[in-house]
């Protein structure tokens, strides 16, 4: 069955072809398509174009159908083109005729938009759910780790002190940002592209702000022909957004090889979160960190990838659209996994505790040492000859007012206490920013408006 069906047979292997991997990838999309045309079916009875009376046969079987599609039961039958056509088809077998009418003021290009909207706004709502997770993970381990020193490098150089409760608390204020840039992304999914049509609009008497509030959308795209412009330019945004997430936990991942590695030792995961070598018995591999990292990239390679496929195109629906589903869909499920892992891993490393006692990193107090010879009165140029003169003969020894009663220094006897160095973490700060952000995300409206379906 095709919706475009004009009794002309169309050649197997053109069919074959142009459906594509439809039918699988819109397994993903059949609640929110089923969920769209209960919203429309809704509209069209009160603007007289249904009756109540099929209204209210067409509902009850929408909702049945919507059942099959979130356990998994429906399926998209050989011969049927896309989900669109699958739901026709199964509301025209229980109603007859009736079914006939739900495509009514709609074309599949309007229709599947509208299925990409609500299947991206109920991924980001997963995906804001896992961030804020981490997020809070990242913030544990950085209060719980506070006083303990890590080197801080530039140039992969030993540079200055640093701590993990810098290292994590980054990590964290980090997401702050992502997800601002993911709230952008979010508003472009909530606005309604329902009555866009094919892109140019509809004669028939539709209710559009009436769909926008039915589908819990904030407002509709005005414009017809900007609305199915927004093919490819939300999954490019979408994708852009994740890509900025995907950096920031890569970049975790980096680190976390560097600071795992036996070289620097800075951290450590527990034997049966490693894996081996075949030929290597001495090997604890930390092919976690390595995978999120390769998954990450790849993650950022979607937004070019969509970017290319609809650079060159002008105003109006094209087939290359399709494609887009191919690269765009996956990501949601794949981002998901990288952070379920890494939260996972996060939550599992252990640490060592007395890096900066080693004589190696004695040369990151270097800057600690010329600031206190600066406060004592030394001009800083004159401090800064001083102990460069001393680290090159190696005589150079860090300030003793460094360390602690304990007997070791720690972020506490470095004495930074400006915001956000490593004696005045700012942490409570940085939660204040996520739950700001975190409020800007209207979910509870959307929640209710889709339940109400």
């Amino acid at each position: 069955m095709k919706l475009w069906d004009k009794g002309i047979g169309l050649d197997a292997a053109i069919e074959a072809f142009t459906v594509g991997k439809d039918r699988e990838l819109d397994l993903l999309l059949a609640p929110y398509d089923i969920k769209g045309t209960m919203a429309h079916v809704t509209m069209l009875a009160a603007v007289g174009l249904l009756t109540e009376e099929e209204r209210d046969l067409l509902l009850p079987e929408l909702r049945k159908l919507h059942g099959k599609a979130v356990d998994g039961s429906f399926v998209i039958e050989e011969g049927i083109e896309d989900v669109h056509s699958q739901v026709e088809l199964e509301l025209t077998r229980a109603l007859g005729d009736i079914g006939k009418k739900v495509h009514t003021g709609r074309s599949r290009n309007d229709q599947v938009l509208l299925d990409v909207k609500l299947f991206t706004r109920a991924a980001i709502e997963k995906t804001v759910g896992k961030v804020r997770t981490l997020f809070g993970h990242f913030q544990q381990r950085s209060e719980e780790l506070s006083e303990v020193l890590i080197p801080g490098y530039t140039h992969l150089q030993v540079a200055m002190p640093s701590s993990f409760g810098l290292w994590f608390g980054a990590y964290a204020e980090r997401l702050t940002d992502d997800l601002l840039l993911l709230h952008a992304a979010w508003e472009q999914a909530d606005r309604n592209p329902l009555g866009a049509a094919a892109g140019y609009g509809s004669s028939a008497p539709l209710d559009r702000a009436m769909t926008t509030r039915l589908l819990g959308f904030s407002e509709p795209d005005y414009n017809v022909v900007h609305a199915m412009m927004g093919r490819g330019r939300l999954e490019w945004t979408v994708a852009v957004a994740y890509a900025s997430l995907a950096q920031t936990l890569g970049r975790f991942a980096m680190d976390s090889c560097l600071y795992i590695s036996q070289n620097f030792g800075f951290i450590h995961l527990p034997d049966n979160l490693t894996t081996g070598s075949s030929i290597m018995p001495h090997k604890k591999n930390p092919d976690v960190f390595e995978l999120v990292r390769s998954h990450c990239n790849r993650i950022q390679g979607i937004a070019p990838t969509i970017q290319a496929m609809t650079g060159n195109l002008p105003s109006g629906y094209f087939r290359d659209m399709q494609l887009i589903k191919e690269v765009y869909l996956p990501l949601f499920g794949e981002m998901d996994q990288v952070l379920d892992i890494l939260d996972y891993a996060v939550c599992n490393l252990t640490v060592e505790k007395d890096l900066m006692e080693k004589p190696l990193y004695a040369a990151a107090f270097s800057v600690e040492t010329v600031n206190r010879l600066a406060a004592a009165g030394v001009p800083f140029r004159e401090a800064y000859r001083q102990v460069g003169a001393a680290i090159q003969e190696g005589s150079f020894q860090p300030s003793p007012d460094l360390v602690g009663p304990d007997g070791k220094v720690t972020a506490s006897s470095l004495g930074h206490t400006h915001i956000g160095s490593t004696g005045n973490l700012c942490n409570d700060k940085i939660a204040a920013r996520m739950d700001a952000v975190l409020a800007r995300f209207p979910f509870e409206r959307v929640r209710s408006a889709m339940e109400a379906l």
